[in-house]
């Protein structure tokens, strides 16, 4: 080997070696960076010697797919179970002690309390008061479940612009990384960038990508909806300013093509989006329609009849009233507007005794006309009422023929069921989220203990390269010297 090509293979050693140090200094800087890619500068023979060609990224775009998969399921689990747990306590949940169940149960009792005692006015009270509370119940609970979906609503609207946002700023790292791959120059910044949106993105919906030349990329989401293809499509949604029983929401709109909502507790839901829309118009509206029926059931229970008259509602009346709300068919609004009836409430100049006697529609329904003080056979009807088999109707999504106690049961045993299973599946798709990313850190993410490492074979490497650029220098001066 001459010098000068001893000379050439110090130089380009240190070159490289320099290259490659800042690139090992670049690594250990933003290994804490949980978007950072771990780079390395590869080299490649030039004879003699060898030069850096290229600076790296340590990529696995199979792991990267099924980790954006798996956020995208976790994240559409834990919404859909963030809107379960609200609803739990303000609706229907088991630790609810204002849940329709419970207060019906509290009245039952004081309904037996007073038939056992007829005469006793104070229980008579007792017992409108008790009823009052389950009115209570029934109407908050329908004004929660509307404000939940209003708020939901409102979610689903800042989410989408998100969503608006997240696809601008990947359409200018998209045109960064096109444009730097079509000049020669490091894009891998870029590429980091563009893959910590898609993350964001895939926590919003679920999304689809592949790569075209210089390395542009087009996204799609799960049901094949073009979502980014050289630019962003139109994400829109209309909210409304509030919600009441039987209104739908407006529909997401991806480049024209509706959004669909999750299904079931362990929902198909991908990304938060769609679970909301679950939310707001499927658990809930499920939920309504349950609040609903339970107050046909209450108005039913409690009608007066009389002989060739229609039936009347009685002791609970609504806004349809006086007449009574068709068997097994859902009124949508029915548990906001169900009330006591004002000629049986103390509050409002009421009589309770007309609970006991009947003749809250007028004396064709009296059943007690002599006005006898032990007469108890109304108040036993109507507790018997409770527990005898009626109709709901099947939107309300537990048995369509029970009681109205069992039916009121049943609701929190179907929502509490669908809490579970929801909470079950979160935290098994969390721990899929979690492996996957740890998957893909194994792969791509920095190691300071192995870049501290190969910092210390750099410099012995430099070491090397400065003895060979000492040892040809101390040869030219001997060279020099003889000529001399």
């Amino acid at each position: 080997m001459s010098l000068s090509s001893a000379i050439s293979i110090a130089q380009s050693a240190l070159r490289n070696t320099s290259r490659q140090t800042s690139t090992v200094s670049r690594n250990v800087a933003d290994a804490s960076n949980p978007d950072y890619v771990r780079r390395t500068a590869v080299l490649a023979s030039t004879g003699p010697g060898a030069r850096v060609v290229e600076i790296q990224r340590a990529t696995n775009e199979l792991l990267f797919r099924q980790n954006l998969s798996a956020l995208a399921d976790f994240t559409g689990q834990n919404t859909l179970l963030e809107g379960l747990q609200k609803l739990s306590l303000d609706v229907n949940g088991s630790e609810n002690k204002t849940s329709v169940a419970t207060v019906l149960g509290k009245f039952q009792q004081a309904l037996q309390l007073y038939a056992a005692a007829p005469s006793n006015q104070n229980l008579g009270t007792a017992a409108i008061d008790a009823a009052r509370q389950v009115v209570r119940s029934l109407n908050d609970g329908s004004d929660a479940i509307q404000r939940i979906r209003t708020e939901t609503d409102g979610e689903i609207a800042t989410t989408v612009d998100d969503l608006n946002r997240l696809l601008a700023d990947f359409e200018q790292a998209n045109k960064a990384i096109i444009q730097g791959t079509r000049a020669g120059r490091d894009v891998n910044d870029s590429l980091d960038q563009r893959d910590a949106i898609l993350k964001k993105i895939s926590e919003i919906v679920p999304i689809s990508t592949f790569r075209r030349g210089d390395n542009d990329m087009v996204i799609t989401t799960g049901d094949g909806t073009t979502l980014f293809e050289t630019i962003p499509r139109t994400v829109s949604f209309a909210p409304l300013a509030g919600y009441s029983a039987g209104v739908t929401g407006n529909k997401i709109l991806i480049d024209g093509v509706p959004l669909q909502p999750g299904i079931g507790a362990n929902t198909d839901a991908g990304g938060k989006l769609a679970a909301l829309i679950q939310v707001r118009d499927s658990v809930a509206t499920t939920m309504q329609a349950q609040l609903d029926e339970m107050a046909r059931g209450l108005i039913t229970a409690f009608s007066e009849t009389a002989p060739a008259l229609a039936d009347q509602a009685g002791l609970f009346t609504w806004s349809g009233g006086p007449a009574v709300p068709p068997a097994g068919v859902l009124v949508d609004g029915l548990a906001r507007s169900i009330k006591i009836n004002p000629a049986v409430d103390p509050e409002v100049g009421g009589n309770p005794k007309l609970l006991r006697d009947g003749g809250i529609n007028g004396a064709a329904y009296v059943k007690n006309p002599a006005g006898n003080a032990s007469y108890a056979d109304l108040l036993i009807s109507y507790g018997n009422r409770i527990d005898q088999t009626m109709a709901f109707d099947p939107a309300a999504g537990i048995a369509t023929n029970s009681s109205l106690s069992t039916f009121t049961t049943n609701s929190i045993g179907w929502f509490e069921a669908m809490r579970k299973q929801a909470s079950t599946a979160a935290e098994t798709k969390e721990a899929l989220a979690v492996r996957t990313a740890e998957a893909l850190s194994n792969e791509t993410a920095v190691n300071v203990d192995v870049e501290m490492s190969l910092m210390l074979e750099l410099e012995h490497a430099y070491q090397a390269s400065a003895r060979l650029m000492k040892a040809v220098d101390d040869m030219l001066a001997a060279l020099l010297a003889a000529v001399r």
